[in-house]
This record gives C-alpha cells, sequence and structure tokens, in this order.
C-alpha cells in the first residue's frame, strides 16, 4: 500500500569519535572508545536505509547499546556512573528541522538512538507494504515491525525521559506527548494489518466492526496527545490521524450496521450506516486537508487508495439494502441520534513489543571502569549564552524505495492482508 502511511524523517546527529584523551588510560579502555565510534557508526548508517534486514539492524542495536550501558550503568555502590556526562551528544528532533539539541549525557544519546530505530522500524514497515504484492511472510513483518516500533518509543517514553539531565517540551521528540503519539500511531498502523486481514477473510462483522473502532480511537489518542503542541510543527501529522480516525470509524459503522440488521435492528443499522458515510466523507475532506498541510517527512496518498476507495460503495450499497428491508419488512424508525459504538473487540487487538537494553558488553568490567580517569572529561561551560542556537546539521539522506501503486487484486483492497 504505497503511501498509506505518514513517515517523520529520521533524527541527525553529529559525529563522535569517542576520543576522550585522558578519560582512557590504557590498551582496555582504548579499545572500548574505539568499539563504541565504530558500532555507532555502523548502526547509524543502517538506519538511512530501510531496505536492510530487521535482524542486521537489531544485531546492531544490541552492539551499540551494549557498550553504551558502559556510560550509563552504575558500577559497584556509587549512584551514577562517572562516564554519563563525559561526552556531548548533538540531536536533531524529528519535527523540528535541522536546529540539534545539545547535551552532555550518554542517557539522552539513548534516548535519541531508540527513537531513530523506532523511526526505523517503521519506515522498513512502509516500504514493505508498498510492495505490489507482499508475501504473507512479508504482511507478518509489517505488523512485527510496527509492534516493535510501538515498544521503542513506550520504552523512551516511560524509563528513559524521566532520567534525562535536563528536558524540554514543544514537539522535540523526548517530549512525552510526542512520543505518545508515535506509540498510538505505530499500535494503530499494526492493527490496520489485522483489521485489512479479517476482512479479507470475511470474518464475522461484528468481530471487524469493533477491530475497525477500536483503530480509530487510537488514531484519536495519537491526534489527542498532539493537540496542545503548536499546529504549525505537527497540522500535518494531526491530519493524518484524524483522516484515519474518521476513515475506521466509519469503517466501524459500516459493518455493525450488517451486524444491527442481522438482529432485525433494521431503523438502527439505518442510522448507523447514515452516520458512516458522514464520516467517510469527512475523511475524503481531511485528505484533501492533509495533502495541503505543511510539514515535513514521507506524505501518504490514502485516498488514492483501492482500501479506501472501496469503503464507500461498500457502505452506500449496505445502506440501501437497509433501507429497502425496512420499507418492505421491518418498518422500523430510524433513531435521530446515531448508534453508540461501544465495541470492544476480543481478538486481534495489538500491544507494542516490549524493549529493554541489552546486556553491558563483557569488554566493561569493574577493573575496566575504574581505569577510565573521569576527572579528564570536557565539561560544560556553565558560562556559555544558552541563547545562541547550535550550528544546524545536514538532514539525514535517507535512502528512497520504489512503491507500487498498482491497485490489489484482493478482496479488502489491501496489499498487506
Amino acid at each position: 500500500m504505497a503511501y498509506w502511511f505518514h513517515r517523520n524523517p529520521l533524527k541527525a546527529t553529529s559525529v563522535l569519535t569517542f576520543e576522550l584523551r585522558g578519560v582512557s588510560t590504557d590498551d582496555k579502555t582504548r579499545r572500548i572508545f574505539t568499539e563504541l565510534r565504530q558500532t555507532r557508526n555502523k548502526l547509524l548508517e543502517l538506519l538511512t536505509d530501510p531496505n536492510h534486514e530487521p535482524v542486521t539492524v537489531e544485531k546492531a542495536t544490541t552492539d551499540y547499546f551494549s557498550l553504551l550501558m558502559g556510560l550509563i550503568q552504575s558500577f559497584g555502590e556509587e549512584a551514577d556512573n562517572k562516564l554519563r556526562k563525559a561526552i556531548k551528544y548533538k540531536w536533531t528532533n524529528s519535527l523540528l528541522g535541522n536546529t540539534p539539541m545539545e547535551q552532555f549525557d550518554a542517557v539522552f544519546e539513548a534516548a535519541s538512538m531508540a527513537i531513530n530505530i523506532g523511526l526505523w522500524y517503521t519506515k522498513h514497515a512502509a516500504k514493505l507494504a508498498a510492495k505490489e504484492e507482499p508475501e504473507m511472510e512479508e504482511a507478518k513483518e509489517v505488523h512485527k515491525c510496527l509492534k516493535i516500533a510501538a515498544g521503542l518509543f513506550t520504552f523512551v517514553k516511560d524509563d528513559l525521559i524521566s532520567r534525562l539531565s535536563e528536558n524540554t517540551e514543544g514537539a522535540v521528540d523526548t517530549d512525552s506527548r510526542v512520543l505518545e503519539a508515535y506509540v498510538h500511531q505505530c499500535t494503530a498502523e499494526a492493527q490496520e494489518v489485522t483489521l485489512a486481514r479479517a476482512v479479507e477473510m470475511r470474518h464475522a462483522s461484528s468481530l471487524i466492526a469493533s477491530l475497525a473502532f477500536e483503530t480509530g480511537q487510537m488514531y484519536q489518542k495519537a491526534d489527542d496527545a498532539l493537540n496542545s503542541l503548536d499546529d504549525k510543527v505537527v497540522l500535518k501529522w494531526r491530519k493524518y490521524c484524524q483522516l484515519k480516525c474518521s476513515f475506521y470509524t466509519s469503517y466501524a459503522h459500516c459493518y455493525n450496521g450488517e451486524t444491527l440488521l442481522a438482529q432485525d435492528k433494521c431503523g438502527e443499522a439505518i442510522r448507523g450506516l447514515q452516520e458512516g458515510v458522514k464520516l467517510y466523507e469527512r475523511a475524503e475532506k481531511q485528505c484533501k486537508e492533509y495533502t495541503s498541510a505543511k510539514g515535513l517527512g514521507t506524505f501518504a496518498r490514502p485516498a488514492n487508495h483501492l482500501f479506501f476507495r472501496k469503503a464507500e460503495p461498500v457502505l452506500k450499497r449496505i445502506l440501501e439494502k437497509c433501507d429497502r428491508e425496512n420499507g418492505l419488512i421491518y418498518h422500523q424508525k430510524v433513531p435521530f441520534d446515531e448508534p453508540v459504538l461501544e465495541l470492544k473487540a476480543t481478538y486481534g487487538l495489538v500491544a507494542p513489543e516490549v524493549f529493554a537494553f541489552p546486556t553491558i558488553n563483557p569488554l566493561w568490567t569493574k577493573d575496566v571502569y575504574d581505569k577510565m580517569n573521569a576527572k579528564m572529561a570536557p565539561r560544560p561551560d556553565d558560562n556559555k549564552d544558552k541563547s545562541k542556537k547550535p550550528e544546524d546539521l545536514p538532514p539525514v539522506k535517507e535512502k528512497e524505495t520504489p512503491m507500487s501503486e498498482k491497485d490489489p487484486g484482493n478482496f479488502s483492497g489491501c496489499v498487506v492482508s
């Protein structure tokens, strides 16, 4: 499904040499900093290309984080790692252009890298979904990658941002609202795969309706998380969440209408389907608003997709059927208020895949750590003018991936079903 998903750009970072003269005192300590530099550079290079296999990125992630843990984890009885603030790290934010944030804090490095890895998993999932005819195993990989991404964002939000030496708000990537939006978006997109599969396999209309409703609610939560941030920064992302919310709530009314008709509640079915048509028309309008809104990243084109286009005729076909049956058989009054969708999916709900730091690399021992001379590490300049912005970093040159815009030939209209 080419251009079905909105993607924000990767975060840029400065080159780190990890050359801490005076801190590393022998070959063992110098080897650790060499390995840190090499594993970091390799991981950053891999993240620019969504065509890599997840297992490759997973190994590079473990290799780097297992070494970085030696700058974060406490050794012995000390309260804090003496090397945690030995290096200055620079990272841009995915929503705020090329001006970086600077911190002497290895936890800031870990959080920023984890966010970038999460973004890579979303881009890899989008790349697979954009294929003309993905295999079943590839559809499963899309689903899994989005859950992994949600888990990474959850880990940063719940475990790392409270440990940062300093943290600012206002659409920076370590703002809990931004992370919350990423978590809900990734979870909702993973559930889209589940929903498309349920439609393709023609499961019960009640199951499809509940999955669609839950998916729409996840997008609503993502939009709510961004609500208090500056629209100049997040408007395009919010429009994406809003159009997906409207679309999937419309989908829920469509299949709930079928369920109600099967229960001989034709009047309620008609009213729900009318609401579904209204929400679909709202989603069409929001697609245009999304297209015209300013913002960064790889943009979606949901209105062009067969999965999106097929929803309206299905809605209208079921509504016409209900109108006809009500006129001939049921003669029920159509309620003024639409049916309240209190649908709870019992199957197919998605949860983020739990992420945790790997165990510390065996190169780090208490003896090696003790030999590190933290007193020789550079210190933050407290007299520096903090109102002066650091120099911009060049944006990450992300590899482009071919995307097919050919309509799939299946029932649901979704290639990852």
